[in-house]
């Protein structure tokens, strides 16, 4: 049922990824009427898990697939994820295979990782030891609103300097093998943004850090797990859903007091037209996006023929070869060219979750690859080519494949404009500052309206906290509601 201009609600949310839901699950729990509005026929944004129809019984995570932020958000450990959906920890939480049947492996214990990058062991260990033991520390600077005084000063300070190394030209000078600066890189890649630069600096400290600290989990039969169990307490709170609603204009929804949205700010101008200040419009008019990820999704008869066998126990492989190899793939896409060997990520969710097997033993596995915004090119060849590198005989167990160019990829989700799934372009300046100047990184120009997408802080992953940081504010300033509900399981029995 489509919304009408009469219905009177406290607050509309915009778009359903998780942070989406988090916003409306967090305003629903403090008792308001909310409705959430999704142009998709599902809900779920980025955390949707879908029948290909590649392989009976085998489905595929249409976008991300493994969530290196689902235990340490403080959003998802007030909601008490962990309870709700099973999240699946892999003995290796990332490899990063190298040429010569070489690999480099990062488990949960920070020592095990070490003692397996020989000369760099140690360097390896003072970078990263500090930060996984303070997850607290590390969670609250680097995942935090860009507005509030961090108070774990040591932890900030030592991140910070972290940061600063392996964000400039000195990024070289910790280690002295290959293996371990290849590993770190792996995890950099994850910004799509140029290499080395303070913005993939912080995105590898920061993810890296968390792997040793909590690990880098995948739900159980996919990640729609998330979506169902944020969606669930919606409904189970009063909230309700539209979806395949693409909205146009500000007209065309209810009535509220409250609009937040998990869109991009090109999508937030288009809604709210000639009601947005000139000069705010203005300021998400100037907001970069990014370059993309291409995706290929695999139905595999067996497991990856990995040259290194132990990179078959990892829930995330990244595939690029070395630190300068995958920094120069990195310039090829500022440049505007397809690299020859573009980065690749790949998740063989199997590895955990047996019951992502389907009939005769066929199983999914998902990539993506590295491609310059808007591209068109099919990238099925480039990423089976880098698998097979690593993984002699790749091509032999790949039994159906899809694949949806950079240029495609927001038919499936508008907030992966051009391809980009950052929402916006990793810079220095989308970090520290958010998408506009302005002192509130989540105002959305008009009182009452409000950013709560990837394109706010602390910017992409699955994490919920642009929207439960949005959905906070817009309690305080609309609703005079200072004290946040509780988002326990247990505390929604008790009610």
């Amino acid at each position: 049922m489509r919304p009408t201009r009469s219905t009177e609600l406290d607050a509309v949310v915009i778009g359903s990824g998780p942070n989406g839901l988090a916003a409306a699950v967090t305003l629903a729990r403090a008792g308001l009427a909310v409705q959430v509005v999704e142009a998709q026929d599902a809900l779920g944004g980025g955390t949707r898990t879908v029948d290909l129809g590649l392989a009976d019984g085998v489905v595929h995570d249409l976008c991300s697939a493994v969530h290196p932020m689902a235990l340490a958000s403080p959003f998802m450990r007030e909601f008490d994820l962990a309870s709700r959906v099973d999240l699946l920890v892999p003995e290796v939480e990332y490899a990063q295979p190298l040429d010569g049947g070489r690999a480099a492996l990062a488990y949960r214990s920070v020592e095990r990782t070490a003692d397996g990058l020989g000369r760099d062991g140690a360097a390896w260990r003072r970078l990263l030891g500090p930060l996984a033991a303070d997850r607290e520390g590390l969670v609250e600077i680097a995942l935090g609103d860009r507005r509030s005084v961090p108070r774990h000063l040591v932890t900030a300070a030592r991140y910070g300097l972290g940061v600063l190394e392996q964000g400039s030209p000195a990024w070289g000078v910790r280690f002295r093998g290959d293996e371990a600066p290849a590993l770190l890189t792996g995890v950099a890649a994850h910004a799509i943004t140029p290499m080395p630069s303070v913005p993939a600096a912080g995105a590898a400290l920061m993810l890296a850090g968390l792997a040793h600290g909590v690990g880098w989990p995948i739900p159980r039969g996919g990640s729609q797990a998330i979506a169902d169990a944020l969606v669930a307490d919606l409904l189970a709170h009063g909230g309700t859903v539209v979806t395949g609603m693409e909205v146009m204009d500000l007209d065309e929804l209810p009535r509220a007091r409250a609009y937040l949205f998990d869109t991009t700010p090109r999508t937030l101008v288009r809604v709210l037209g000639s009601r947005l200040p000139t000069r705010t419009a203005r300021a998400f008019g100037r907001y970069r996006y990014g370059n993309a990820a291409a995706k290929v999704d695999f139905v595999l008869s067996g497991p990856v023929p990995w040259a290194r066998p132990e990179v078959g126990l990892a829930g995330t492989v990244h595939l690029g070869g070395s630190r300068a190899e995958m920094a120069a793939a990195e310039a090829d896409l500022v440049a505007g060219r397809h690299a020859e060997r573009p980065v690749v990520l790949l998740s063989d969710p199997a590895v955990v979750d047996p019951g992502r097997v389907g009939a005769g033993g066929r199983r999914p596995l998902w990539t993506y690859a590295h491609v310059p915004a808007g591209s068109t090119v099919d990238p099925t060849e480039a990423v089976t080519a880098q698998i097979e590198r690593f993984a002699p005989g790749f091509r032999d167990v790949v039994v159906a494949s899809r694949a949806i160019p950079a240029a495609e990829m927001s038919a499936h989700n508008a907030n992966y404009p051009g391809g980009d799934i950052a929402a916006g372009a990793v810079t220095l300046g989308r970090v520290l500052i958010g998408p506009r100047m302005a002192w509130d990184p989540f105002g959305g120009g008009l009182p009452g309206v409000y950013l709560c997408s990837a394109s706010a802080p602390p910017g992409p992953g699955v994490h919920g906290l642009g929207g439960w940081y949005a959905a906070r504010r817009a309690l305080r300033d609309r609703f005079g509601i200072t004290r946040l509900p509780s988002l326990s399981p247990d505390a929604a029995r008790a009610g």
